[in-house]
């Protein structure tokens, strides 16, 4: 592919466990990122223990996109039923006007050696500082998670007739998300490892029409993939950058492109990772060689800022020229 896609900042890692706040003193990781009102605004994951490994959301915010002031209170953390074994992996997206959250929630403590089963749920904010639950929004037993949302509905004369529901009157458009449904695998769903899903439906907790989008094809990715940052719209197509995990459990990066009208067609998609562990805060850590993209935004029309979890213990970032990654990944299909 030429030059070097994502280049890494020299001051990596961007964030850190926080020993003075003990509910991130562990492991702070996979962030969310919203470029807001001039401002980047972070949601991130936060370990204080190791006992019950529950995880909390912690809240952070730039000027710059490089250098982050962190709340020391905590954003999110575990309050209704379905959150009591800990809130993961936030995601963040604007769709008008409003600020939504999509985070992982699991069916037990990850230490009790159980089969732990994760759902999605969602939540919303209009300060950062309060958040209003609007509970689970993936099927119990799907085992789903990286829900990403795109950041505007899509009205019915930009979605194919494949994608169309014919008793949709709605002329606001529809929501569209992705996700992997892990239990979504055998010949009944037409493909044999954990996959990225396009959702739709005319409302935020309810998407009735699920359609296979990308599936494991390289060997970098051959376990499973999933959704990294909510997809970016582009001059070219909706930019998807997402994880995918080898047969070794290393967790690298790649990207696709998807029709600005259809997102369920792929018009371009990079073989070869855009981003894979090589520096001592990607493979060293609480889980060792891991990247992964949780969040995106471009800024000044055509830089890319890509932020990432490096091996399960800090928060990372990685920047590209977007018109150069657009282009080649254009050239790989």
């Amino acid at each position: 592919m030429g030059k070097v896609l994502l280049q890494r900042y020299k001051r990596n890692p961007i964030l850190v466990p926080n020993e003075a706040n003990w509910w991130e003193s562990k492991a702070v990781f996979n962030c969310a990122i919203l470029h807001y009102e001039n401002k980047f605004h972070m949601l991130y994951r936060a370990i204080g223990e190791y006992e019950r490994y529950i995880s909390r959301i912690g809240y952070a915010s730039s000027t710059d996109g490089y250098s982050f002031a962190r709340s020391n209170h905590i954003a999110l953390e575990p309050m209704q039923d379905y959150e009591q074994y800990g809130i993961e992996d936030p995601r963040m997206v604007e769709i008008d006007n409003q600020v939504y959250i999509t985070y992982v929630i699991l069916s037990a403590y990850v230490t009790d050696g159980a089969i732990v089963e994760a759902s999605t749920a969602l939540a919303t904010t209009t300060d950062f500082l309060k958040y209003t639950r609007l509970g689970v929004i993936t099927t119990k037993g799907s085992n789903n998670k990286d829900v990403v949302l795109f950041p505007e509905k899509m009205s019915q004369q930009q979605q194919s007739s494949v994608l169309s529901s014919s008793n949709n009157t709605d002329g606001a458009g529809k929501y569209f998300f992705l996700h992997r449904p892990s239990g979504w695998i055998g010949s009944k769903y037409g493909v044999n490892k954990p996959s990225i899903w396009l959702g739709e439906g005319n409302a935020l907790t309810n998407f009735e029409k699920h359609t296979l989008l990308l599936k494991p094809e390289e060997d970098w990715e051959e376990l499973k993939v999933g959704a990294g940052p909510p997809p970016i719209k582009t001059r070219t197509g909706w930019l998807v950058i997402y994880h995918g995990v080898s047969r070794d459990k290393v967790y690298r990066a790649g990207a696709a492109l998807l029709d600005l009208h259809d997102p369920s067609k792929i018009i371009g998609r990079t073989k070869t990772p855009i981003l894979e562990p090589k520096e001592p805060y990607e493979k060293f850590g609480d889980v060792s060689n891991v990247v992964f993209p949780t969040g995106a935004c471009v800024v000044d029309n055509d830089k890319l800022f890509v932020y990432y979890g490096g091996a399960d213990r800090v928060c990372c970032l990685a920047t590209a020229d977007l018109n150069y990654l657009l282009d080649q990944i254009l050239k790989c299909e």
